[in-house]
């Protein structure tokens, strides 16, 4: 079991996904550079969240699509 991620965290990571959806992968590193290159988030851990949270969420998807 992880961390439950905060409403902000969650809600952030929906924004970046919908305006930049196509970009993102299920590689942690590469989704937390296109994060630093599309939203200027100041915090690294925030910013490394929302990467993780982004990396898992695409990789449900894949997961899922495959069903």
């Amino acid at each position: 079991m992880g961390r439950i991620k905060s409403t902000a965290i969650k809600t952030l990571a929906r924004d970046i996904v919908s305006s930049h959806g196509d970009k993102f992968t299920t590689n942690f590193d590469k989704n937390k550079n296109i994060i630093k290159k599309v939203r200027d988030i100041e915090s690294k851990k925030i910013r490394n969240v929302v990467a993780g949270y982004i990396t898992k969420e695409t990789t449900r998807a894949k997961k899922n699509a495959k069903k």
